[in-house]
């Protein structure tokens, strides 16, 4: 196989748990663009059809399905019904998040409500369709980590202030040592799992000063844009990466290595 043609997903069906955000749009398009049969969650079953329409209005060609992590039989009712209409899953993205603290003395009742989406709920997303590629002998997990993972926060960027949650950092280093487990565990069915930490992508509400800021954190002088992700997901999605599993790969600019 030609090199570049093993980056190709033609054939391929993909799904992405959470695609309305800063991460979620960029790798809906990267994976359709990629040639995979793509499909995108939300957890929100009355803005199916608006984020349907918001996608072909934008020409990246992904089907939106409802899906809320935090309940179970939604995760298989999808899978029953992408395996009746595709006959197969090939590409699993776990890419939401639920956002439920603001702040390290936030009630503790909203650090259990954010395990029951950002763990348990990652948990059943990666068994329940890692299970059917189990099945398949081959497939690619992929899960949307975060730098934060990696580092403790810095009070420096947000002007001595901690705007930060606690539970995120808990969830998002808690994942990159659960893809080490489920990339062992799937290893011998030919199940691939690795994990993306990005850094922080800029958008419009990102004030001038943090971007000032946290640039010179990094080794590349910026932040992430709108499609720094898109090279990434394709290539662990592929047959390009089919020696890689259990990696975690930053995308930030070097700003863990600095």
């Amino acid at each position: 196989m030609n090199v570049l043609e093993s980056f190709s997903l033609k054939g391929k069906v993909a799904l992405i748990i959470g695609g309305s955000g800063l991460y979620g749009r960029q790798i809906c398009e990267a994976l359709s663009e990629a040639g995979a049969n793509t499909y995108v969650t939300t957890r929100q079953q009355d803005q199916v059809s608006v984020l349907q329409e918001r996608f072909d209005n934008e020409g990246i060609r992904v089907t939106v399905e409802y899906l809320d992590q935090s309940q179970e039989e939604t995760i298989t009712a999808l899978r029953d019904k992408l395996l009746n209409k595709e006959g197969r899953i090939d590409v699993l993205v776990n890419n939401a998040v639920a956002r439920t603290m603001s702040e390290w003395n936030d009630d503790t009742e909203k650090f259990a409500q954010s395990m029951v989406v950002n763990a348990t709920g990652i948990y059943a997303l990666t068994k329940i369709f890692g299970n059917v590629m189990e099945t398949q002998k081959g497939g690619s997990i992929i899960q949307i980590g975060s730098m934060q993972g990696m580092i403790g926060p810095d009070p420096w960027l947000y002007e001595g202030k901690f705007p930060v949650s606690p539970d995120y950092f808990f969830h998002k280093g808690g994942m990159i040592n659960f893809t080490k487990f489920a990339a062992s565990y799937y290893g011998p069915s030919g199940v691939r799992c690795n994990c993306i930490s990005p850094g922080g992508i800029q958008s419009y509400r990102t004030p001038d000063d943090f971007v000032e800021r946290y640039s010179t954190r990094t080794m590349l002088g910026r932040m992430a844009n709108d499609t720094d992700l898109k090279g990434i997901v394709v290539f662990l999605a592929s047959d390009a990466s089919r020696y890689i599993t259990a990696a975690n790969i930053p995308v930030d600019g070097g700003y863990t290595a600095k």
